[in-house]
């Protein structure tokens, strides 16, 4: 739809005063903290956002990025993310909702992934995920006037940073959108580059998490933030006198706490502590996420049925569905007796050629054993049964037990420098299970994973839902050359 002379008027009055237009023109609130980013994202020309999750941090750079369209007229807006997901479902999601309840007539026509005006093909706002463009391909995209939004920016490669690093010409913007999951890359370095103007977004501090009420709807709010805290798992409970606001320690409700990498990440805006002895970063972990969402949480072949069975206490009986490289969903079921297990073990394998690896050791020795007399596909799992002859996929590295094998067999699934195509549901209790693990050599060489006991004690509850996870990669696998991805 063409503007009239009038509305480009209305329009080139606001170009002094980003937040102005914002607020009168597109009709939006902001907090301080997302008008101070507002702010920056017209008068600099790179803006790295770090931030918690639902801070408001894509609703800003949404905003963002129909301010810069509008008020360079005309412009090329692109918005860019790692899957089709963050760019069609997050990103032009919000910008469609801005733009459909703005004040004043915006123009222009809105479509699924992107903003046209018939009567100007150089002028456009466009989302696409990172993959569908070659490097080659930005060069198509030159424009005295563009702005580039990165989101969850942590998940761009390097390659692509370098292409967009050639369209920064003229009045141009690069505003970088991430959640803080990993310590490397262009968003990492990002927080730390003088050529940025950098922000960081902790949920503790949001609007509606001080206020005890939802002022701002959509964003995070004090029950959500509540109840991570109360959940095991999130934080660690510590006395006034350990509290460290090195260590990012915080206050909350009158008691002090210190936070594990999942909250640092999702909470706190800060990067995660994870150390070499890390068995699976975080970011690894969302990168599975992602896939998962993909996927639609779908796999192929073969039923592989991991149980990870708990007694009548606090633990959790937990059930992973794996299809090829698709743990297609998780079901945890507490104080459940060890027949009712059995029955749904064997109800679940629908195929004669589906199975089931239970651990067959402790609480799970009577579900196995049960199985067996049924004739169910099983296989019994022992942790610590010796793993002679099983090594991870570059036939380097050893183990101590099962259980060492186990966990980095998975941890191999995941692993992009393996090609690692694993898929994740999103649960946050499997991903603090997975993030919390740590291993070390020994002296031997063989690979060894720290004591359960230990991350118990972090995670204030046994880790289940990757035991069950792990479980599904039981067995001798079949060797073969990994494929390094440089």
């Amino acid at each position: 739809m063409r503007l009239s002379q009038k509305e480009i008027d209305i329009l080139s009055s606001y170009e002094g005063d980003w937040n102005k237009f914002a607020r009168e023109g597109l009709g939006v609130r902001l907090d301080r903290k997302q008008r101070r980013i507002l702010g920056s994202m017209q008068i600099n020309r790179r803006t790295s956002v770090r931030s918690g999750h639902a801070a408001g941090k894509d609703y800003v750079a949404a905003v963002g990025s129909l301010c810069f369209l509008y008020l360079n007229i005309p412009s090329k807006v692109i918005n860019t993310a790692p899957t089709d997901r963050q760019v069609i479902s997050i990103m032009m999601s919000e910008i469609g909702r801005i733009y459909r309840n703005a004040k004043i007539d915006l123009g222009g026509d809105l479509w699924t992934h992107k903003i046209t005006f018939s009567e100007d093909s150089d002028w456009f706002l466009l989302g696409f995920k990172t993959k569908d463009k070659k490097p080659e391909d930005w060069t198509g995209f030159h424009s005295p006037n563009l702005m580039v939004v990165v989101t969850e920016a942590s998940g761009i490669d390097q390659v692509t940073f370098d292409a967009i690093e050639g369209l920064l010409t003229g009045n141009s913007r690069l505003v970088l959108i991430f959640n803080p999951n990993r310590t490397s890359g262009e968003a990492y370095q990002s927080s730390r580059s003088p050529l940025y103007k950098k922000f960081k977004m902790n949920c503790l501090n949001a609007v509606n998490v001080r206020a005890k009420k939802i002022l701002i709807p959509g964003q995070v709010d004090f029950e959500w933030i509540d109840e991570k805290i109360r959940k095991p798992g999130w934080v660690v409970e510590i006395s006034e006198g350990e509290a460290n606001r090195d260590a990012c320690d915080f206050k909350w409700d009158g008691k002090w706490y210190r936070p594990n990498d999942l909250f640092l990440v999702k909470i706190m805006g800060e990067f995660p502590r994870a150390t070499e002895d890390t068995l699976i970063p975080l970011n690894w972990v969302e990168l599975a996420n992602d896939r998962w969402h993909d996927l639609q949480g779908k796999g192929k072949g073969t039923l592989k049925l991991g149980v990870d069975v708990a007694g009548m206490g606090r633990d959790l009986t937990v059930f992973a569905f794996r299809r090829g490289d698709v743990i297609e969903r998780l079901k945890a079921y507490s104080k459940q007796d060890h027949m009712v297990t059995v029955g749904r073990a064997k109800n679940e394998l629908i195929k004669k050629e589906d199975i089931t690896y239970v651990d067959s050791s402790g609480e799970g020795a009577g579900v196995f054993s049960r199985l067996i007399e049924l004739k169910v596909n099983a296989v019994g799992v022992k942790a610590s049964e010796s793993a002679k002859d099983l090594t991870d996929l570059t036939e380097q590295r050893t183990f101590a037990n099962m259980r060492a094998y186990l966990y980095w067999a998975l941890r191999d699934a995941l692993d992009p420098a393996l090609g690692g195509e694993l898929a994740l549901p999103p649960v946050d209790e499997l991903t603090q299970d997975l993030t919390e693990v740590h291993w070390s050599t020994r002296s031997n060489g063989d690979i060894i994973i720290e004591e359960k006991d230990r991350i118990k004690k972090r995670l204030g509850r046994s880790p289940d839902y990757g035991d069950a996870v792990a479980n599904t990669y039981s067995g001798k696998r079949k060797h073969k050359q990994a494929e390094v991805v440089a």
